[in-house]
């Protein structure tokens, strides 16, 4: 019987920030490994007949160790030497080299399918598995406490909102490639020579474009009377700015009569649609491809190499395990309220999971979260959720 495993607000100390281009939070990598660590000592102990699989992220706090005007540093420390090099230097006095780290202090909540049936031993389980989970480590940090580990049926809707309710206030991180997917696909439509990185740094950087100074066009047109007319104006107000002005507009204002009250009006609207690089104007951010938090995610590797022989490579962590070289593969999330959750199938949705295909390592979410509005039951729990009340 499918069950889910949660351990709720974990305590994360000197967790890693740093995950490939990307920094503020773990890499998905650390907690579908935590999980798979914490399945294969189920395997080794008299619990061996269970086992643990996916893992849904959810985060609740977060503090990364930063300093600067816009927290845009990483704090450095002097960590005890183990380069010969700083060996020397500190046995004749000097202090070890300065180390910039990417840390930060995290309360997480880990969501994990558990299968196997418990029974009695329910107890004794959860009491084994909070001990084994505080003697591990996430994404590098120390744990130093996990308010409650609980099993929940995946199947009952009461137990469905009792997890919620555990697991609010907080976001869930989920995987949004498809965004990156069909956003780049669009690109490749518009320019066959479309490049995936420019798309992806769509998503995630914060662009700004000029639009020239239009406060006196604006409230011309908002008192003219011309309702269309405005409204055409306003459209074009949400769109970023390019000389593609609406031909309305351009009828209107040259056959404008210039008067006495109107010359500064003409004027700033003849710069409005032929501006240069004197022209007074205005810095408008620009929307992402699609709506919602989006954030940039390590969601895996890729081989980079054939894999060899332990003996063909030197300097590798142990002498048995075979050795493949990688890089980083990149992607976007979305952190998506808790709130959002519907039934238990959200759940599910919500569980990374490992996937492998012809030399890439990713971690993805082979379920997308349900948004079918047909059945009542479900509109109605939009709106308010009855048993999350009562409980």
């Amino acid at each position: 019987m499918t069950q889910y495993l949660l351990l709720n607000k974990v305590k994360v100390q000197n967790a890693n920030a740093v995950s490939g281009f990307t920094w503020g939070f773990p890499a998905i990598t650390h907690f579908l490994g935590f999980t798979h660590n914490l399945s294969l000592k189920l395997g080794r102990s008299t619990y061996q007949g269970f086992s643990l699989k996916g893992c849904t992220v959810v985060a609740h706090e977060h503090h990364v160790h930063t300093f600067g005007k816009y927290n845009d540093r990483f704090l450095q420390s002097k960590n005890p030497a183990y380069l010969s090099g700083d060996v020397n230097k500190v046995t004749q006095g000097g202090a070890p080299s300065i180390v910039e780290e990417g840390k930060m202090n995290m309360t997480v909540s880990l969501v994990m399918e558990f299968d196997g049936f418990v029974g009695r031993e329910v107890g004794d389980l959860l009491t084994w598995l909070k001990q084994q989970c505080l003697m591990q480590r996430l994404a590098g940090g120390s744990i130093l406490s996990i308010e409650d580990v609980q099993l929940f049926d995946s199947t009952s809707q009461q137990s469905f909102f009792k997890l919620k309710r555990l697991l609010m206030p907080g976001f869930i991180l989920m995987d949004r490639s498809s965004h990156l997917a069909e956003y780049y696909q669009t690109c490749l439509d518009k320019n066959s020579e479309a490049d995936q990185l420019e798309a992806w740094l769509d998503f995630i950087a914060l662009r700004q474009q000029a639009r020239p100074i239009s406060s006196l066009i604006n409230k011309h047109l908002q008192e003219a009377g011309e309702q269309n007319l405005y409204s055409i104006w306003l459209e074009h107000l949400v769109k970023p700015y390019n000389i593609d002005i609406p031909q309305e507009l351009i009828n209107y204002f040259s056959e404008l009569e210039e008067t006495k009250n109107t010359k500064t009006l003409l004027k700033q609207w003849n710069e409005y649609i032929n501006p240069t690089n004197k022209t007074s104007a205005e810095w408008e951010y620009l929307s992402k491809p699609n709506p919602g938090y989006l954030i940039p995610i390590m969601t895996g590797y890729k081989a980079i190499s054939p894999v060899y022989e332990n003996k063909e490579v030197a300097n590798t962590r142990d002498s048995e395990t075979p050795v493949c070289f990688v890089e980083s593969v990149h992607s976007v999330g979305e952190w998506l309220g808790v709130n959002r959750l519907k039934n238990h199938r959200d759940i599910a949705s919500s569980l990374w999971n490992y996937q492998y295909d012809d030399g890439w390592y990713l971690c993805q979410q082979t379920k997308q979260l349900e948004n079918d509005e047909s059945d009542l039951e479900q509109q109605v729990s939009v709106l308010f959720d009855p048993i999350d009340e009562l409980i």
